[in-house]
């Protein structure tokens, strides 16, 4: 038996969101193709509208595969150098509501928002709705077989209200350990193991430099290589101090830290902590695994790309998850690192603010913005694709990784058209998750009837629906056509004033910026912004600089402010690690006295003669405090007047 869409409703114009949904294109576009498309432009002339009853089959039609990550190019670092200031204070537009009300224009809000079921419309006499199962219908693990089959059907009225078929949350949020004091809590990531390690492969690192350059006759005695010294896990840290402090105090070059002058630009702070000399050596020299460990044979193409910041990655990954629990609402979204130079794993995405570099997937908390996990895109090693698992793809893989470990907890998982899927949907609610997110109407599974639809098939605020009992598909016009998808929201709306929104935007737009909440915390302290001729040198400032963020999340004091914080941090790492001065015994206080220097030999009359630090002859009397020589009776009084 045939069954139609019947829960659809129509209302006036929605008033504008500070986070707009994206608009996925018309069924025709390709599921490679990101986002944030332009809107196709409508026509002037009127346009009969499609029959909105279209009947759905039994057995949903496939119209393409579920999308992959690119291809990547060759596996060279990268040596040509980016420009040397990146505007540090840009964000990206997605992430403007998380601002000050003080720094953005203040947009129209609903009031008085309260829950509603939207009016059922009149059905068509050829019409047959299915009525509303009591419980959720969820797909049995036992039969995995079955698990994909969607079976279609409108959503009736009345519907089961949304938190009741949300999953239950079963999980303590917040740090798992307490913290009194920034660096405590920035010690807990950057412990001494992972410091120990970077200390030996920089160690390692530099003595290969110094043995290169020296085969290939670049070594000379001027060389800034040759007052190499070992480092060690307090100078290290002092390091970090002074590139964390780097971020705060911004300036265009490296070396306009260590101006001496005593003008309005001197820093003498840095030259007080290390010598320039001594920085730059350290900046040159920072390793983090030996290159001759490197054996492309065992490793894959990706990790063959990662190979020279791996340990850091997997040491970051485990400590992030292992010291915060995440809340209820999680973002999985992507952010970007610039990168100018040429690298073959660099990404471009226009939304961003950084729009070309190094892509990370990243699983944050909604509110806070709390990096939980990360994985880096270094190009997509071949995989096993199983025609009977559509959730086998890049993609899909890509979503459960990231989210390994939260399993049957309740989580509930915010993410946009590029990573949603009906058979992504249905493995989460499978593993204890929600799913939320916008749609890509020509994914796998979405009925034929919802890919044909456009904007000019609806009219503004209506809004159409089906379910699969645990899967909702919703399309919304809005000022173009919105396709979302959800495992508990159903067509329940919000009262705005005087309109009707689906609760399903709303909350997508105040749960999906996560990720660009970090990005925007941190874009005010670019220390990854300075020029650099390696890749992965600056991307590891840019995870030392998430890592401090995390840090501060973890410490959980409100009343701190996150500028505040790192000044402490910066002045807390330099107090505990830095090396401690020479005592200088004052000799203020001491007795000057002559004396006569020793004889040259014993048993001879002759004392040892050194130059008058006054007159040019030779004396053999000298101060004992001083320890310059200098004639008794003429020259003596002069020097300690003059001292």
């Amino acid at each position: 038996m045939e069954q139609n869409v019947c829960g659809s409703s129509s209302g006036a114009s929605t008033p504008k969101t500070k986070r707009r949904v994206k608009n996925p294109r018309n069924s025709d576009s390709s599921p490679r193709k990101r986002r944030n498309q332009s809107p196709r432009k409508s026509d002037s002339t009127p346009r009969k509208r499609r029959n909105l009853n279209s009947s759905f089959s039994d057995s949903p039609r496939c119209d393409s595969k579920i999308t992959t990550i690119p291809n990547y190019g060759s596996e060279d670092d990268s040596d040509k150098e980016e420009e040397e200031v990146t505007p540090p204070f840009v964000v990206p537009r997605v992430a403007r509501m998380f601002m000050d009300e003080e720094d953005v224009e203040v947009e129209e809000t609903c009031d008085n928002v309260t829950l509603e079921w939207l009016p059922q419309s009149p059905q068509p006499s050829n019409c047959v709705s299915t009525a509303a199962s009591p419980t959720p219908i969820l797909p049995s693990p036992i039969e995995p077989s079955n698990k994909f089959q969607f079976e279609w059907r409108a959503i009736s009225m009345p519907q089961i209200e949304p938190h009741l078929r949300r999953e239950p949350f079963s999980q303590i949020s917040g740090p798992t350990v307490s913290f009194t004091k920034p660096y405590e809590a920035f010690i807990s990531i950057w412990d001494n193991e992972i410091m120990e390690v970077i200390v030996r492969e920089t160690n390692i690192y530099a003595l290969q430099v110094t043995t290169a350059m020296l085969e290939n006759g670049n070594l000379y005695p001027h060389s800034r290589i040759t007052h190499w010294r070992d480092t060690n896990v307090n100078e290290l840290y002092v390091y970090f101090a002074m590139v964390l402090a780097m971020g705060m105090v911004i300036k265009n070059r490296i070396d306009e830290y260590w101006n001496s002058s005593r003008d309005i630009f001197s820093t003498p702070g840095f030259s007080t902590e290390m010598s320039y000399d001594r920085f730059v050596l350290l900046s040159k020299c920072l390793h983090f695994n030996n290159n001759k460990n490197l054996n492309s044979a065992m490793l894959t193409g990706s990790q063959a790309k990662l190979f020279k910041i791996k340990p850091i990655i997997d040491h970051l990954n485990c400590k992030f998850s292992k010291l915060y629990n995440l809340s209820q609402n999680v973002a999985l979204d992507e952010s970007l690192t610039m990168w100018k130079g040429w690298l073959d794993i660099n990404q471009f995405i226009p939304n961003k603010a950084a729009t070309v570099g190094i892509k990370t997937y990243e699983v944050c908390e909604s509110q806070t913005g709390y990096l939980w996990r990360f994985e880096v895109h270094a190009g997509q090693d071949t995989l096993a694709l199983q025609e009977d698992d559509p959730v086998s793809g890049g993609v899909p893989a890509l979503v459960l990784r990231l989210l390994n470990g939260l399993e049957h907890k309740g989580h509930t998982i915010w993410m946009d058209n590029y990573y949603n899927s009906p058979s992504l949907a249905r493995e989460l609610k499978v593993r204890g998750f929600d799913c939320v997110g916008t749609l890509r109407t020509n994914r796998k599974f979405v009925p034929s009837e919802f890919q044909k639809i456009t904007k000019n098939d609806m009219i503004v605020g209506q809004v159409l629906g089906c379910t699969s009992g645990d899967v909702d598909i919703m399309v919304w016009r809005d000022r173009n056509r919105v396709a979302l998808i959800s495992t508990y929201h159903g067509l329940v709306t919000t009262r705005c004033g005087d309109t009707f929104k689906p609760t399903v935007v709303q909350d997508y737009n105040a749960n999906m910026g996560g990720v660009d909440r970090k990005d925007q915390l941190l874009a005010m302290y670019p220390i990854e912004r300075r020029k650099t001729t390696v890749w992965y040198k600056k991307f590891f400032r840019r995870l030392l600089n998430v890592s401090v963020l995390n840090s501060y999340i973890l410490l959980k004091d409100k009343s701190l402010a996150h500028r505040n914080f790192r000044k402490a941090l910066i002045t807390e790492l330099l107090a505990v690690h830095k090396k401690p001065k020479p005592t200088i015994i004052s000799t203020k206080s001491q007795v000057h006295c002559p004396a006569p220097y020793p004889f040259v030999k014993s048993g001879k009359s002759d004392r040892l003669r050194r130059k008058c630090a006054v007159c040019p002859k030779r004396s053999n009397t000298y101060c004992k405090v001083c320890n310059v020589a200098m004639c008794i009776y003429t020259c003596y009084e002069t020097y300690h007047t003059l001292h």
